[in-house]
């Protein structure tokens, strides 16, 4: 880590890139560094997980350096910082001897109530909790709030009947041909969407990412099968497309 830090002040002082970025620049990369590290993951190379990892860890030492320049707080103080809040969220362990064997809920449990704790007083306890990020995550810690105090569907057939009734108001704005309505209700549906796989228990972001990352390897498949016969894809007719997909689709289900 000291080699780490030693090369990042480095860079400052003697990259003009590195050094023409501010903590607001920056903020895209620690975003596409993070879906990077889930699609690693997801692939299961450990190779690639290791890269990806540090490139996530490189965007936590470049902004601890920028603010650091401003004398604000150095890496150190971001580690300590962690370190005293898994400390004081993990009473269980570090206090085990107050504690009987809790199960994983209860111990989310106790983990919102300290973190609730927390920020008193220094934020509203009701959606002001949920952090940006991408739409669908915060589409669903929204509902989840929402549903805390009751104002919820009693179960997933409920929540599928709003999402018709959306999808209905979507097709309305369609054939209307007004854009801004348009926008509006597909924000709808994809909303009431998210509500439907909250209620069967299901993450959204995880399922759409796993859509995405299978729509690549069948995209691929096509590709691939496009160049043996010396073509490129947009050379292909939807026909031939499809089929290819289709063959993809079957050497899933047999690996």
């Amino acid at each position: 880590m000291e080699q780490l830090l030693k090369i990042m002040q480095q860079l400052r002082e003697q990259c003009p890139w590195d050094q023409a970025q501010t903590p607001l620049s920056l903020t895209p990369y620690a975003i596409e560094e993070a879906y990077e590290v889930e699609q690693a993951i997801r692939s299961g190379d450990v190779q690639a997980i290791r890269e990806e990892l540090g490139d996530l860890l490189l965007q936590v030492v470049f902004q601890s350096q920028m603010y650091a320049e401003q004398g604000a707080f150095d890496f150190s103080d971001v580690v300590q910082t962690l370190s005293d809040k898994l400390v004081r969220r993990h009473p269980h362990v570090f206090q085990a001897e107050k504690f009987q064997s809790l199960s994983v809920d209860e111990v989310s449990e106790l983990w919102q109530k300290i973190k609730i704790e927390e920020k008193r007083g220094k934020v509203s306890l009701s959606l002001d909790q949920v952090k940006p990020g991408p739409a669908i995550l915060q589409a669903h810690e929204i509902q989840k709030i929402a549903a805390k105090s009751g104002f919820d569907f009693e179960d997933a057939q409920q929540a599928y009947g709003k999402l018709e009734e959306e999808l209905a108001e979507l097709q309305q704005a369609m054939a209307e041909g007004d854009s801004d309505e348009i926008q509006g209700e597909l924000g709808d549906c994809l909303f009431s969407l998210v509500n439907v796989g909250r209620k069967l228990n299901q993450s959204s972001e995880s399922a759409l990412l796993a859509t995405v990352a299978k729509f690549r390897q069948r995209y691929a498949y096509i590709e691939t099968q496009a160049q043996q016969q010396n073509k490129n894809i947009e050379q292909l007719s939807l026909e031939e497309m499809e089929q290819f997909w289709q063959q993809a689709k079957q050497l899933e289900l047999h690996t």
